[in-house]
């Protein structure tokens, strides 16, 4: 809580999942579907001991996604639906999960994108109009990691049915590093990770190297660090090195792989929230909202546009 003992709620709002909690946890109070759902059919069907609704949110529409329409209201860290978005932000901090009251709390809201002035204001217009948060702000994912680090960060998404798989276990990672398997033109992620390190200024590339930090869900196949340092380091001897193995023996490079980087956004957004919980120039207020209007997202970095 802050110091007028507002609680300070930290939102990762995925395309997969949503993961909330509170500023200075080490783990999210609630990790659920990212998904809002409506019946295909009406009826008084039950699920197990679930009720199919007209609508439906997280974990019991994934339960029940074979009777639903559903659908993710994200999409690659924009909104898709606000309709859908609202019903989404109504069940994570309703009873069924925080169970807070937006008008006595404090909200850092985790983002996916770039500045986006469109996206902000809407952002900001519903939480203020709708949930009445008493201080708000809205943080890139990318930024919660240290300045000399490159980040590589993957979702994974949720799916409701069982599947039994094979070689498809194998094969599914594989496309990671070799997107053609999947009829998708381009490089892989090890070759993606060293054209962006490379095209930094060549004094910062060392520190980049030595600080290449792993983050999300897809980044936990085992052996995924590994395969990422042996490409990388191939692609360093081809490219850089123009083959000379005798040098490659003074090319530095560490993938940091931390246990719980699967929730590695939320933990950072908690850390921060809780440092910045007392200080007024983080939060825009709702009052800033009302005499301010769009202008207010000044406060977040960039001018009006």
């Amino acid at each position: 809580m802050d110091s007028d003992g507002r609680k300070v709620v930290v939102c990762d709002n995925g395309t997969g999942f949503v993961k909330c909690g509170f500023a200075g946890s080490n783990f999210p109070e609630h990790i659920f579907p990212a998904l809002v759902g409506r019946p295909t059919i009406r009826s008084n069907t039950k699920v197990g001991n679930i009720e199919i609704k007209d609508l439906m949110v997280g974990d019991e529409a994934s339960e029940c996604r074979s009777l639903l329409e559903v659908s993710y209201p994200m999409e690659n860290g924009m909104v898709r639906s606000w309709e859908d978005m609202l019903h989404l932000w109504d069940y994570t901090f309703g009873p069924e999960r925080l169970d807070i009251s937006p008008p006595d709390c404090k909200l850092l809201l985790l983002r996916g994108y770039a500045f986006n002035h469109s996206a902000d204001f809407e952002t900001v217009r519903m939480l203020k109009e709708k949930l009445c948060y008493v201080g708000y702000n809205i943080e890139q994912e990318q930024r919660l990691a240290t300045e000399t680090t490159v980040l590589v960060e993957s979702y994974t998404l949720p799916d409701g049915r069982q599947v039994m798989v094979g070689g498809e276990r194998f094969g599914a990672p594989e496309a990671l590093f070799q997107p053609h398997l999947i009829n998708v033109e381009g490089a892989g992620v090890a070759e993606l990770l060293f054209n962006t390190i490379q095209a930094a200024d060549i004094d910062l590339r060392p520190d980049f190297y030595k600080h290449i930090v792993l983050s999300g869900g897809t980044t936990m196949y085992p052996g995924l660090p590994s395969r990422l340092e042996r490409e990388i380091k191939q692609l360093y001897l081809e490219r850089v090195l123009n083959g000379d193995t005798q040098k490659l023996s003074k090319f530095k490079i560490r993938i940091e792989d931390p246990p719980r980087r699967k929730h590695m956004v939320f933990l950072g957004g908690a850390v921060l929230a809780n440092i910045m919980k007392d200080k007024d120039s983080f939060w825009l207020s709702r009052a800033e909202y009302l005499e301010k209007g769009l202008s207010v997202l000044d406060k977040l970095g960039g001018g009006v546009r």
